[in-house]
C-alpha cells in the first residue's frame, strides 16, 4: 500500500454542494474540484472541498446533489495568491462512488508534531489544544494539517513535544470565521481535522481504543 494511504486516510458519505469545475493540471493530468456537504450529528454541516483526476470524474455520471461516498487523502498546499487562508486543505479522492450511505466523516493520519502544541481553554471553559502534524507522503513531500483535541486528550496532546510522532482519528471540518482586514471583516473558512481520539504512536493502548482502520 502506498505511504501516504497508510498515514493518511479519509472517508466521507455526502451530498454534492456544487458543480466540479476545473481545478489545475499536474503531472500530465487535469484535476477538477467540487464542494461535498457532510452533515454532522449536531444537524450543522461541514463543506469540504473533493479534488479527483478527469478520468474518475468521466466514470460516475453525476446530476444535482448526488449523494457520494468518498475515500481518499487529506492534502494540503500553501496558497501564494495572497488571499484568503495560506494553509489549504482538501480531499483527494482516491475511490469516488454513488452511495445511499447516511453521511459519514472519518478521517485516520500518523504524523509528526511539527510545531510545539497550543493549549488554551475556552470562554465557557473547556480545554482545547492545537496540533500541526507534518504527515509524510510519497516523494518525499508533506501534508501539513492542523488538527485540534478536545478535554482530557487537549491536556494529554499539550504536554506532547515538536518531533514525536502522533496518531488520531476524526473528522475533517469547516469552520467559519471573520478576519480583520484595513476595509473591514472579511468572512472567510478554516479546515481542520476535529479529533475524537489521539495518541503518541507508540502508545501500547491506542489499539484498545482506535477505531477501526478505514480499509
Amino acid at each position: 500500500m502506498d505511504m501516504n494511504q497508510e498515514n493518511n486516510r479519509v472517508l466521507l458519505c455526502g451530498t454534492m454542494a456544487g458543480a466540479p469545475q476545473y481545478s489545475h493540471s499536474a503531472g500530465g493530468q487535469r484535476f477538477y474540484s467540487f464542494p461535498l456537504r457532510v452533515q454532522r450529528l449536531s444537524g450543522s454541516s461541514d463543506v469540504l472541498n473533493i479534488v479527483l483526476r478527469r478520468e474518475q470524474l468521466a466514470a460516475v455520471e453525476l446530476g444535482e446533489q448526488e449523494r457520494l461516498r468518498v475515500k481518499g487523502e487529506v492534502r494540503s498546499y500553501n496558497n501564494r495568491r495572497g488571499e484568503g487562508a495560506r494553509l489549504v486543505l482538501t480531499v483527494l479522492a482516491r475511490e469516488l462512488a454513488l452511495t445511499d450511505e447516511p453521511d459519514e466523516n472519518r478521517v485516520q493520519l500518523r504524523g509528526t508534531l511539527c510545531r510545539a502544541p497550543n493549549a488554551r481553554v475556552t470562554p465557557l471553559g473547556r480545554d482545547i489544544c492545537d496540533l500541526l502534524l507534518a504527515v509524510n507522503r510519497r516523494g518525499g513531500r508533506s501534508d501539513y494539517l492542523p488538527c485540534i483535541c478536545w478535554g482530557s486528550r487537549a491536556r494529554e496532546a499539550a504536554r506532547w513535544q515538536v518531533g514525536d510522532a502522533v496518531r488520531l482519528e476524526g473528522r475533517f471540518q469547516s469552520r467559519g470565521y471573520l478576519k480583520l482586514r484595513e476595509d473591514g471583516l472579511e468572512r472567510r473558512v478554516a479546515y481542520e481535522v476535529s479529533a475524537a481520539s489521539a495518541a503518541l504512536a507508540d502508545d501500547p493502548v491506542w489499539n484498545e481504543r482506535a477505531p477501526t482502520a478505514l480499509v
